[in-house]
């Protein structure tokens, strides 16, 4: 991958980051992975590289009355999109069920990963997943970028991939009552529809080739089936009972762990 004056593997470069911002921001970083459209297994020829990474402070930090920064942006441009959040945060964001801080954690493309970060979501946040909240994430998703993105009679091809993911997503959460699989070839696999695969499977061929900003006439079967999970998946997270745990103290003591 060439990279300013780098020319190596993505995985190189991404470490040399890792340590790089550990030095310069007096960090330990817990877990760093890919996430986007190259972790999904959807990426095409220039898409960049999306690192997400979760990160501590020594305990000063946290004792501090003061509100402290709880984010990273560390570099953004045509090769790396690099950012991180504040085990504090995140734990947070597990207590809520985000999806997204699930997702960073099963991404099937792993830089750095600790033993605490393993520990601290076997134990503690798997405990935190929320079906309905999920189910309400990925719908949300589909339908914004649905009809921001696929109304037109040109569409760009990797959007359908952002709308089809997150309902196969749906569907997963519906039939396995557990966290999604993060990449597309696993979900359309095991839950697209037998009489869809084809049309899906010929959508992926075409956009692979394409480049991120290429248009082309939008598919109607595949605009059909969307508009129906839609409705189904809306109707579906709207009637199912809130599922979140509301305790801190797995979350806390894992905190505490991490912390001292």
């Amino acid at each position: 991958m060439k990279y300013e004056n780098f020319d190596g593997p993505a995985e190189e470069l991404v470490m040399i980051k890792i340590k790089e911002i550990e030095e310069k921001e007096n960090i330990k970083i817990l877990h760093a992975v890919e996430s986007g459209s190259r972790a999904w297994g959807l990426a095409s020829p220039d898409s960049d590289y999306d690192v997400r990474f979760v990160y501590s402070r020594n305990s000063e930090f946290y004792l501090s009355l003061r509100e402290n920064k709880d984010f990273i942006d560390w570099e953004l441009n045509d090769v790396l999109d690099i950012n991180g959040w504040d085990i504090r945060k995140v734990l947070q964001h597990f207590h809520k069920s985000n999806a997204t801080i699930f997702e960073w954690s099963n991404s099937p493309i792993v830089y750095y990963t600790t033993d605490e970060w393993q520990k601290l979501y076997n134990d503690a946040a798997v405990r935190y997943f929320s079906c309905k909240a999920a189910l309400y994430h990925y719908y949300g998703t589909a339908n914004k970028n649905y009809h921001e993105y696929l109304k037109s009679d040109m569409v760009k091809y990797k959007k359908y991939f952002y709308v089809l993911r997150p309902l196969l997503a749906c569907r997963w959460i519906e039939e396995n009552k557990c966290p999604p699989p993060v990449l597309f070839d696993e979900l359309f696999n095991t839950v697209l529809e037998e009489n869809m695969k084809e049309a899906v499977a010929n959508l992926l061929a075409k956009k692979i080739k394409m480049s991120e900003s290429d248009k082309a006439p939008k598919v109607k079967v595949i605009n059909n089936y969307i508009e129906e999970k839609l409705n189904y998946y809306k109707e579906l997270a709207e009637s199912m009972e809130d599922d979140r745990n509301p305790d801190w103290d797995m979350l806390d003591d894992a905190f505490r762990e991490i912390i001292r």
